[in-house]
């Protein structure tokens, strides 16, 4: 990942961990994808994708999130679920948008994947 990238998911984990979720694991690779953050929110596993676009043309940092890559992102979670044996674990796929420059705007989609 290149230092840009890292710099947005750094912002996203201080954003989420202000709403009150604990992190378990950043950028969790698989054969199957990546996933940015693996976070804690109560008793719920919350696996986060995290997108940055500079302004909101071409739908914006939310719509880079397509269909395929959704896709991935479910198959990555199950991995993840099954290799920690988490299986009946409540969990759901979030995805954290940030646009602009400083002060960014932040677009948090709760569930914004779903099976």
């Amino acid at each position: 990942m290149n230092n840009l990238g890292q710099q947005y998911e750094q912002l996203a984990l201080q954003y989420l961990q202000r709403q009150g979720l604990r992190l378990i694991q950043q950028n969790f690779q698989c054969k199957a994808g990546e996933i940015d953050l693996v976070m804690q929110d109560g008793t719920c596993l919350v696996f986060v994708e995290v997108k940055y676009r500079a302004n909101s043309a071409f739908g914006g940092a939310a719509a880079a999130v397509t269909f395929s890559k959704q896709q991935k992102l479910l198959r990555t979670s199950r991995w993840y679920l099954q290799q920690h044996r988490l299986t009946e674990q409540a969990c759901r796929l979030d995805v954290l948008a940030i646009e602009g420059q400083p002060p960014y705007q932040y677009q948090w989609i709760k569930n914004a994947i779903t099976q």
